[in-house]
């Protein structure tokens, strides 16, 4: 199977999105159009992002919007449940381990770990946080699939090495710390100062124009 480009992922959740709010609303049937407006992309975007995946819908009758919605959640993985490991019960990691969406999407919380007595213990929705010291341990006896990393950035590099270690193969990483893995995991940073240096520079782009 061909490489799929991240733009065309991105893609196809935004359209999962919108197909969910589409079906909550009662549609059965959607236009490629439609749902590109949606999107704000085309109809030859939204053709052409579905087309690496097979065919879909009928020419002159759209797409049925739960046989869609279903596709693409296969495509996106969320038909299997997923077990996620936060370290890091800060503010952030502790407002991740309350996110109501990880539940909704198959996203599984079942370890948090600080390094901070006076945060193991606390417990947020169910889940008890542990000392970070049985970090690999745990992750085996849980079969964590997916660590989500909020700690200090000076300490985000260890933390990576740890859970890629005990078989982690997919991080999430708030840290803003530059951090590497091996080529058997997949990263994802997010940095929420590139965020809004992005959104500072559309809206310095708009005044000049």
């Amino acid at each position: 199977m061909k490489r799929i480009a991240e733009s065309t992922v991105r893609r196809l959740s935004l359209y999962l999105r919108f197909l969910e709010e589409f079906e909550k609303a009662g549609k059965l049937t959607i236009a490629s159009g439609e749902l590109a407006r949606s999107g704000g992309t085309t109809s030859a975007q939204v053709r052409k992002d579905l087309s690496f995946f097979g065919s879909f819908g009928k020419r002159g009758l759209g797409y049925s919007i739960r046989e869609l919605t279903g596709a693409i959640r296969g495509i996106l993985g969320l038909k299997h449940s997923w077990k996620v490991v936060i370290v890091g019960a800060g503010k952030i990691g502790a407002a991740l381990a309350q996110y109501s969406g990880f539940p909704d999407r198959g996203f599984n919380v079942v370890g948090i770990f600080d390094n901070d007595p006076r945060r193991v213990g606390q417990w947020y929705d169910g889940v008890a946080v542990a000392d970070v010291c049985s970090l690999e341990a745990d992750v085996r006896r849980l079969g964590a699939e997916i660590a989500i990393i909020a700690v200090p950035p000076q300490a985000a590099q260890g933390v990576a090495d740890r859970v890629a270690a005990a078989g982690i193969h997919a991080i999430l990483d708030f840290s803003t710390a530059a951090i590497t893995v091996p080529p058997s995991v997949t990263l994802r940073s997010m940095n929420m100062a590139v965020e809004l240096e992005i959104l500072s520079f559309a809206l310095t782009e708009g005044a000049r124009q």
